[in-house]
């Protein structure tokens, strides 16, 4: 089980992943920040990444924030 702080840039023109040097991800998405819409696109793109199906991947902290903590179980 592994937990990372993300900051999400939502709107963003490609989905991309960019690692800070404090260890947490910066995760820039094409989906916009209305409806959760953001929030899903986020799932998916670690569930993709990781390669782990979405139902292991868990949203801790941050639903409306830019900031957030999310959860990958093994």
């Amino acid at each position: 089980m592994t937990n990372l702080k993300i900051k999400v840039i939502p709107s963003s023109k490609i989905n991309k992943i960019i690692e800070q040097p404090d260890g947490s991800l910066k995760i820039k998405l094409q989906a916009p920040a209305i409806e959760g819409k953001a929030n899903k696109a986020l799932i998916a793109f670690l569930s993709e990444h990781f390669q782990k199906p979405k139902n292991k991947i868990i949203l801790v902290s941050g639903e409306k924030a830019r900031t957030k903590t999310v959860k990958i179980e093994d």
